[in-house]
């Protein structure tokens, strides 16, 4: 049983121990999923919006080339254009007419004159600053000088893929002319080859950011946030301690961070930009301090369940070994009992028997005076072996609680004087003294008599049995304003430490081996302190083996 129990409980420990373990394992690998999502979504991010960028500024570029520009809404008032203005107006208007904005041909659209000589201007004429001073009012000048300025700006951000589309156009004419295709079949190659060209721009673009600091790469607020809406997303709401560790081994704390070197060598980590082509290796590390805490939450449940499971196991484990151990103890009293009743009752009894088988003999019928000898002896044994029943009986009515005090008023020195007078011959003829000593005010006790007598007996009885030599007995009485104080003191053997625990003890004997040199059930201590008890006193032993024994009785006057 103890082995099964012991390795139950060592089972309970081990599945406690390897829930933890995988749990922990789980954490780390949730953990690190959010991490490489993060890094992942951050690569893409960076790809994208180097793409978008490449194709927003080409479709802006293709928009320009084939719609309009839409005017700019002003307002103005009437004034005269500034003598410089001229010089300003060569620069800004000495262009072909198709590249000028609606808003010119809108304002053309209002002179007078036929349509079709407007188209063949807009074709073919280039117009000057003085032509425009004649065409314009100063506040349309002002219009087409806003609207100008604006497109210019345009332009010479475009310059770069105006030249990549003249480029394309030029080598859309040659596909048609060389490669004898239609126009369209010219246009989608020439699509796809700027396609091309603008993978390449972003692969260029995606290598130059390889070459940059790992923090000019990141937005760190934005990287944090990230990362705490992946491990909500895995069910993880802890707060975290983040870092980036770049290739120089050099880390930086995104936020607070307790211990920086900490965080580095035990954090949990994930590769930023794995794919770069260059092959730098920057890694996004976070450690969480309260993770033991959130594991232990985790498992709570079965840990918890566990534990208490564990607990009731140890608990009757341990219940059994102390009834085992009760049972053993109860089986030694019980034979011990057992023996001493056998020794108790053998003699009365065999006594008993031999006057019986002399009183049958023929030879004494003339003997009156041997015949009344031997039926006091039968007497006495008989009473002797009622007394001792009556005791066991008194035992066992004790033990129940079965019995009532009969209080009275009782003479604490004349009841002592009694029961020392009955012991003083035996102790005399084994030439031991007994004395007493009194401190009385009144000397009245409000006791049971039979019991209170019976308390005194016993412990007078046993001062005497205990004595191997010539008892020395001393009786005390103290009385003060509250209660009596009765101490019996012997020389006789002592009782060890251990034995003190036990003597109250009902049917506890000192051991004394195979011996029975002292009569007894192991009754009389246990009466002892039942009756004492029931009078709302208090007894206590001091003793040390070899120097005698000192039983202290504390009796209050009022109960």
């Amino acid at each position: 049983m103890s082995l099964a129990s012991l390795g139950l409980i060592s089972f309970q420990f081990y599945w406690v121990g390897n829930v933890l373990k995988i749990n922990e394992e789980r954490f780390e690998q949730n953990v690190f999923q959010a991490l490489s999502s993060t890094s992942e979504r951050v690569e893409k991010g960076e790809a994208s919006d180097i793409l978008l960028s490449s194709l927003a500024r080409d479709t802006i570029f293709q928009k320009a080339l084939l719609e309009p520009i839409e005017p700019i809404r002003v307002q103005v008032r009437r004034r005269k254009v500034a003598v410089n203005r001229a010089s300003v107006l060569d620069s800004l208007f000495d262009q072909p007419i198709p590249q000028i904005s609606q808003t010119f041909r809108k304002l053309i659209a209002t002179r007078e004159g036929d349509p079709e000589n407007f188209s063949q201007i807009e074709k073919y004429f280039t117009m000057s600053s003085s032509m425009a001073s004649s065409l314009f009012t100063p506040d349309e000048l002002a219009i087409l000088l806003a609207e100008k300025e604006r497109y210019l700006n345009f332009l010479s951000e475009q310059d770069q893929k105006l030249s990549k589309r003249q480029y394309a156009n030029r080598r859309q004419n040659y596909i048609v002319e060389e490669l004898n295709v239609s126009r369209n079949v010219a246009e989608s190659i020439v699509k796809a080859n700027m396609k091309i060209e603008l993978v390449e721009v972003v692969i260029h673009q995606l290598l130059a950011q390889g070459n940059q600091h790992i923090l000019n790469r990141l937005d760190t607020t934005v990287v944090k946030n990230e990362v705490r809406d992946q491990l909500i997303n895995r069910n993880i709401d802890q707060p975290f301690e983040l870092g980036i560790v770049d290739n120089r081994d050099n880390i930086v704390g995104i936020g607070p961070v307790a211990d920086l070197n900490f965080l580095k060598e035990n954090g949990i980590k994930a590769e930023l930009f794995p794919s770069d082509l260059l092959g730098v290796e920057n890694f996004l590390v976070i450690h969480f301090p309260e993770k033991q805490n959130y594991l232990i939450r985790q498992v709570f449940l079965p840990l918890g369940s566990s534990l208490v499971f564990m607990c009731i196991i140890i608990i009757c484990f341990v219940y059994a070994i102390k009834v085992i151990i009760r049972q053993k103890k109860v089986s030694d009293i019980k034979n011990d009992f057992i023996n001493n009743m056998t020794h108790e009752f053998k003699t009365p009894i065999s006594t008993v028997s031999l006057a019986v088988e002399a009183l049958q003999d023929p030879d004494l019928f003339g003997e009156e005076s041997l015949r009344k000898r031997y039926l006091n002896i039968i007497k006495d044994e008989n009473i002797r072996l009622g007394k001792q029943v009556e005791q066991v009986l008194h035992a066992a009515a004790l033990e129940k609680k079965d019995f009532n005090l009969k209080l009275e008023r009782v003479d604490l020195k004349s009841l002592i004087d009694a029961a020392k007078s009955h012991f003083e011959l035996i102790v005399e003829n084994r030439g031991g003294t007994i004395s007493s000593e009194y401190s009385l005010i009144s000397g009245q006790l409000d006791a049971d008599v039979f019991h209170l007598n019976n308390i005194v007996n016993n412990l007078l009885d046993n001062a005497t049995k205990y004595s191997k030599s010539a008892p020395q007995i001393k009786i005390s009485v103290n009385e003060t304003e509250t209660d009596f104080t009765i101490s019996i003191k012997d020389q006789g053997i002592g009782i060890s430490k251990e034995a003190q625990k036990k003597i109250f003890d009902k049917f506890y004997r000192v051991p004394t081996g195979n011996l029975h040199d002292v009569k007894g059930f192991g009754l009389g201590l246990s009466y002892v302190k039942t009756m004492v008890e029931a009078h709302k006193g208090t007894i206590k032993l001091d003793s040390e083996p070899g120097q005698g024994s000192v039983f202290t009785i504390n009796l209050p006057k009022n109960k």
